[in-house]
């Protein structure tokens, strides 16, 4: 009996924007309070969820990177987060350049009138987190660069066995409930969006979005194989023409961590020897994030402009610099990246606007999510013209004949 095919998790949320217009649209008032109402305690729970989230990946992550010491390490690391970087200044400067002509004042402006109009819950539960994001992102801190210089010496096997089961059940709870209950959430940001009227306004400028971010994710990877055949003497086009099975797959799951065995193959096309492959891209699958940066940097100012929240550059980097490190080992799920940029929000959006369980940050939730498979699709590919460079350092200045 064949296994029935599911419906991937964009279809989900496209449906479930549809689903919420509809609700908003043509139901009663008691019936979007009650889709609105299910909403939010699903963002409650959400809420509950991020810190254990953040705790998980983080520490999981930068345990297992220390594992491989030395200065292979060290420049894959450095050329992962450079990249991820420039990725994301680089859209914000394009984002903050382009934006602005089609998201008009007048548009802000009925955003803004209708935002009185939202839609009351019938109840609400209070689920206090067991950590606030910033303890939670330094207790992973503390316990992934512990982990990391005590494994396999004097002590840490236990405790870093135990991170990694712990890190396995959220990801089971992320599979099981929160990336299942999103299309509930985003639904239900879409009804209060409909019924108080800025849906429309908001979805008219959406899909300029969207254009010019997936035109800045493939821009940015030309410029990726651009440097690694320069620096390879290897045609950049070939290099190119190569990553595109790597690059389809990571569309179809969106799951860095998925693609991995495809992109394999994809860096042994393009020369790279096993013993580093088998190194960078299992790596850089887990920090090299440059097309959710993109993504995310993008979606952030296009939703600051939508609200008139200021927006500068100086914003901006700090929120770049440490979501760069915050987002390590977080596409093991589709919308990984989203989910562990939330409780960073703040940094962009304020304390109020920034608040991981409002309807802000569900809207970038929303935008970012229906992206989300080129974003994968740019991390993945990068990751492999990461790879070109570091194989040829390696074989050029570290004395190793790399076959």
């Amino acid at each position: 009996m064949s296994e029935k095919k599911k419906l991937g998790l964009v279809p989900q949320l496209i449906l479930a924007i549809a689903v919420g217009i509809l609700i908003g649209q043509y139901m009663p008032l008691w019936f979007c309070r009650l889709v609105v109402t299910l909403s939010s305690i699903f963002s409650s729970y959400l809420k509950f969820v991020i810190p254990l989230m953040i705790l998980a990946y983080v520490s999981m992550g930068i345990a297992d990177l220390s594992q491989e010491a030395g200065k292979l390490l060290l420049i894959t690391v450095a050329l992962a987060y450079g990249s991820t970087l420039i990725a994301g200044s680089a859209s914000y400067l394009v984002s903050g350049t382009l934006f602005p002509h089609f998201i008009s004042a007048s548009a802000v402006e009925r955003i803004q009138a209708a935002a009185g109009d939202s839609v009351a819950t019938y109840f609400s539960i209070a689920l206090p987190p067991i950590l606030d994001t910033l303890s939670a992102v330094v207790l992973a801190f503390i316990i992934g660069l512990c982990l990391s210089s005590l494994r396999n010496k004097t002590v840490g096997s236990s405790l870093y066995n135990g991170m990694k089961d712990f890190s396995a059940i959220i990801d089971a709870v992320l599979h099981a409930s929160i990336i299942p209950l999103l299309p509930l959430y985003i639904c239900g940001t879409f009804v209060d969006m409909t019924y108080s009227g800025k849906t429309f306004t908001i979805l008219g400028i959406l899909w300029k979005v969207f254009l010019v971010v997936i035109i800045m994710h493939l821009v940015y990877l030309t410029i990726q194989f651009f440097v690694a055949g320069t620096v390879s003497h290897q045609n950049p086009f070939r290099l190119m023409r190569n990553q595109i099975p790597g690059y389809a797959t990571a569309l179809g799951t969106q799951s860095s961590a998925a693609t991995i065995p495809v992109n394999l193959h994809c860096a042994e096309a393009n020369g790279i020897s096993e013993e580093i492959r088998n190194f960078v891209v299992p790596l850089c699958a887990n920090i090299h994030m440059c097309g959710s940066m993109i993504t995310i940097t993008a979606c952030a100012t296009a939703v600051c402009l939508m609200h008139d929240l200021p927006i500068s550059i100086g914003t901006v980097v700090p929120f770049i610099m440490t979501l760069g490190i915050a987002m390590v080992a977080s596409p093991g799920a589709p919308g990984g990246s989203i989910m562990t940029a939330l409780p960073f929000l703040y940094m962009i959006f304020g304390t109020e606007a920034g608040d991981p369980n409002g309807p802000i940050c569900a809207l970038m939730v929303a935008l970012y999510i229906t992206q989300d498979s080129f974003g994968t699709a740019c991390n993945v590919s990068g990751d492999n013209a990461i790879g070109v460079i570091v194989n040829t350092i390696y074989k050029k200045y570290m004395g190793k004949k790399a076959a």
